[in-house]
């Protein structure tokens, strides 16, 4: 049984005769008689009671009716949906960010593309990198920004695609009165035995703060694991330990704002210092017009 047998049943009660119903549908006369044989015989039942060239609909095609047409609604509404979110003018853009990002970054791109296509709606998660990497090789979501590189974003063959947007720098981060506080500059193998608070592993900010440590030659103890920045400068500045983390930011009309008073936020000496932020999607994946205009600007947002 296909949808177009559906819609030509449907088409055959509203007119109630097979030439007219094949003239308004296109087809031969005895090609839709052949078709309504074959949709009858497969119900096991007549639809329609023959009065000469008329059609009366029975009972059998009354019932099956009323499912025909809420059969016909929903796919005719599917089309709907699928067109609507395809639309590059008002279809739906799906993004996973990490935690770090959504206070300042985000928001500086949606601000950015909404001025151009103020129709387009977002489908927005946070979670980390992991988490969303996951998130988007299973096609729940278009895009997502992270850190570091994903590994499935490396070599020839990779699936996913990945383009930096911007280096943001890391800190250690230690509460006010820390006799690291005035510091204008610290080493981090100066805070090797200092405790950590740092996200729980399997993040981007903790595969991060993990290369730093080893950079440094430290394996610090960590006293508190966490699922987001926010809990861990709490934390920090509750003197439960220290840090590795980017300066808290939020992006409030048009300007980057920065600064906590509970916190100090010291630039590391002798290492980068730093994560690189990009844009990953699946490059096997089809992109709605709406995606495709986002991540264009977003890469242009990126360059700029």
């Amino acid at each position: 049984m296909q949808i177009e047998e559906l819609r030509w049943f449907s088409v055959l009660c509203e007119t109630r005769h097979v030439g007219r119903a094949a003239e308004e549908l296109g087809l031969s006369q005895p090609g839709l008689s052949r078709a309504l044989a074959r949709l009858e015989q497969e119900l096991g039942a007549p639809l329609f009671d023959r009065r000469g060239r008329v059609l009366e609909l029975n009972r059998y095609g009354a019932a099956f009716l009323t499912h025909v047409r809420r059969v016909l609604g929903e796919v005719e509404a599917g089309r709907r949906a699928v067109a609507d979110l395809a639309s590059p003018e008002s279809g739906t853009v799906a993004m996973g960010f990490l935690h770090t990002v959504g206070t300042w970054l985000v928001p500086r791109l949606l601000i950015s593309f909404r001025s151009q296509y103020p129709g387009v709606r977002f489908q927005l998660i946070q979670g980390g990198s992991a988490a969303i990497t996951a998130a988007l090789e299973a096609g729940d979501v278009d895009l997502v920004i992270t850190s570091p590189k994903p590994p499935g974003a490396a070599g020839p063959a990779a699936k996913l695609a990945w383009r930096p947007l911007r280096r943001e720098r890391l800190y250690l981060t230690v509460p006010v009165g820390h006799r690291f506080a005035e510091r204008r500059r610290v080493r981090l193998a100066e805070a090797a035995a200092e405790t950590f608070v740092a996200n729980k592993p399997g993040t981007g900010l903790r595969e991060s703060s993990e290369e730093l440590w080893r950079e440094a030659g430290i394996s610090p103890k960590v006293a508190f694991e966490g699922d987001d920045v926010a809990t861990l400068r709490g934390m920090v500045a509750v003197g439960l330990g220290v840090a590795v983390l980017p300066r808290a930011r939020t992006y409030d009309g048009g300007v980057d704002q920065s600064g906590d008073p509970w916190l100090r936020y010291i630039p590391l000496a002798g290492t980068g210092g730093s994560r690189v932020l990009g844009l990953v999607w699946r490059e096997d994946r089809w992109a709605s017009p709406a995606v495709t205009a986002f991540r264009e600007s977003v890469l242009a947002l990126g360059r700029a």
